[in-house]
């Protein structure tokens, strides 16, 4: 699948990410943002979407005369790359942006396998990494140069959990299945343990290949131990719209969680009715009241772009960039190791509002961007944020104005 067209003005790459251009006048540089997301398969719309918000505040920032720094004025330009969602080419588009591009940047990136390629070079050549990546050994001391970008298991499954407990008091079990990936071996255990928190007996854990077009037997097992919950983990939402479905044939009516899932519209269009009831925890109706205007508008563009509304995978490189412009700023440098310094002190704005890095408490060092977990369910084939929960630390923060 092939990327969106770029809406910046094309330039000419030379050393360090930075060009001269005299269609911005005479100090003016741009700076080389990538993105490493899958743009083919299940998760291609994660991708494109990735792309898409990344360019977007790019040029917000780029037609709002760039980012000022000394008598310098920095101009962005996104260039994304389809990881597949695997090591292998995961490796190949670190390899593009690093070695080839000269970035020093990352705004997006999307799966803890190719991340982790990508990662060995990031945090070797001082290149700052915003990640979606949900796996915990992505961030933390040793990992100085990475920054997440989106909630996490450790954020998302405790209140997703609680909520659907809450709101089904009597469910006793649950069955788990998640991509036999690192993303989904990291993930698993976490959500063990929030369901045991809760007093729900985990009695299957399951694994399947990410590229895995037959359900039906994977349905099947999970029918057979006859759980209260069918949790689909890190699933992305093509594979639980096929799952659902033939859970459903099989006449499983229980409780139907998706931790990621993004979206109402490709888990309806392919589960169905079956899709009615998913509750999610990394979804959010950015066309609700809830949103901002500028998340309004973002979903009105995404729409128009990728064919679906907005999610929070897709939003976080937009939040990114202007994280980025908001260290470079106070740093008064374009450095990787300046700006991180400033990083974790400042308040920010983002497509939320205001907000901060913070997690230093499960993290070990404020490596996680604090926003809200939004939790969603399909009702009637629509998407309904039924709870938003904003974390704790982010209202201290904000509170103390720093």
């Amino acid at each position: 699948m092939k990327n969106l067209n770029c809406v910046l003005t094309a330039v000419t790459l030379a050393t360090a990410s930075l060009t001269s251009g005299a269609a911005f006048g005479q100090d003016t540089k741009t700076l080389i943002l990538g993105v490493s997301a899958p743009m083919s398969g299940a998760a291609a719309t994660w991708g494109l979407g990735q792309e898409w918000t990344a360019k977007q505040a790019a040029k917000e920032i780029n037609d709002a005369g760039g980012v000022k720094i000394g008598g310098t004025t920095y101009k962005f330009e996104v260039r994304a790359y389809d990881n597949k969602y695997n090591a292998a080419e995961g490796t190949k588009v670190a390899q593009n942006i690093v070695n080839r591009d000269k970035s020093r940047y990352v705004v997006g990136s999307i799966g803890t396998a190719p991340i982790l390629a990508l990662q060995s070079l990031t945090e070797r050549n001082q290149v700052i990494l915003f990640t979606s990546a949900w796996g915990k050994t992505v961030k933390g001391p040793t990992k100085p140069y990475t920054l997440t970008q989106s909630t996490t298991p450790f954020e998302i499954l405790e209140p997703l959990y609680a909520y659907v407990k809450a709101k089904h008091g009597s469910i006793k079990t649950v069955a788990m299945l998640n991509p036999n990936d690192a993303t989904g071996k990291e993930t698993e255990p976490v959500a063990q343990k929030a369901w045991e928190k809760l007093g729900v007996k985990v009695v299957s854990v399951n694994w399947y290949e990410r590229g895995t077009t037959q359900f039906q037997p994977i349905a099947q097992k999970l029918a057979a131990v006859k759980p209260d919950v069918i949790d689909l983990g890190v699933a992305p939402p093509a594979d639980a719209g096929v799952l659902f479905r033939e859970l459903a044939v099989l006449g499983w009516d229980g409780v139907k969680v998706q931790p990621v899932g993004t979206g109402a519209a490709q888990l309806v269009d392919i589960g169905g009715q079956a899709a009615n009831g998913v509750y999610m925890g990394f979804s959010g109706d950015y066309a609700g009241q809830q949103a901002t205007s500028k998340q309004r508008e973002l979903n009105e563009g995404m729409k128009k772009a990728v064919g679906e509304s907005l999610n929070p995978l897709q939003l976080a490189p937009y939040d990114s960039v202007y994280a980025l412009k908001a260290g470079m700023e106070a740093a008064q440098s374009i450095e990787p190791a300046e700006i991180l310094k400033v990083m974790p002190k400042i308040v920010f704005d983002t497509s939320y509002g205001k907000t901060a890095f913070g997690g230093e408490a499960t993290y070990g060092s404020p490596q996680q961007m604090l926003i809200p977990v939004m939790i969603t369910q399909i009702q009637d084939g629509k998407l309904v944020e039924v709870e938003r929960v904003v974390p704790e630390e982010l209202q201290k923060r904000l509170a103390q104005g720093k």
